[in-house]
């Protein structure tokens, strides 16, 4: 089995040993064959691209070709122990209905996406008057797939008025290393977010 992504290892750490998971935008299936094997997982993977489809059919794993746009109707709740979405929210058109969805479908959710608040992004806008691109978020203003770039703090302050609770949240650098920087001021320094999370009582 190939070496995950770091960031799909980090994501892998908080999975629990024998849980029920759906992975959103699943991509080739690599995190899912992993907690599959290591973890001994079950569930389901949405893609849309048919592509990585085949190549999740090719390892034997559950995947469904899904817009997530379209919401998470086919499932019932409580369908999952966790739902994991990596570098997906920010490229769907509600973000706040999908976390809804996220955690009517299971009890806990994990999403990683790319920080607009590094300083890096700050720079390109404010001094240099351009669309800011970093390493984390490569795209051009007119060809990304990206159309709700947000912040840590936007995140947080959406998690809050959805009475969503955060439990647990770690920043990484755009080669996806954890930065001392980051854990000073992660709005600032960190490139890449990952959150863990779950209803408030």
């Amino acid at each position: 089995m190939s070496e995950l992504r770091t960031d799909l290892q980090m994501v892998a750490d908080w999975i629990h040993p024998g849980a029920r998971v759906l992975d959103l935008g699943c991509g080739d299936g690599s995190l899912l064959a992993y907690l599959h094997a290591q973890r001994q997982v079950t569930g389901y993977g949405l893609e849309i691209d048919p592509d990585k489809i085949v190549s999740c059919i090719a390892s034997g794993l559950n995947v469904l070709q899904t817009d997530l746009d379209e919401g998470l109707s086919d499932f019932e709740a409580d369908s999952f122990d966790q739902v994991i979405m990596t570098q997906t929210l920010q490229a769907v058109r509600r973000p706040d209905k999908l976390l809804d969805e996220m955690l009517r479908v299971a009890e806990e959710g994990i999403v990683t996406f790319p920080n607009f608040a590094h300083w890096r992004l700050r720079y390109d806008h404010s001094v240099r008057g351009r669309m800011p691109r970093s390493e984390a978020l490569s795209y051009r203003w007119y060809e990304t797939p990206n159309i709700h770039l947000c912040t840590l703090r936007d995140f947080e302050e959406l998690c809050h008025t959805m009475n969503i609770r955060l439990i647990q949240r770690q920043v990484m650098s755009h080669d996806l290393k954890r930065l001392r920087m980051a854990q000073w001021r992660p709005n600032l320094f960190g490139e890449v977010a990952m959150y863990r999370f779950r209803r408030a009582d």
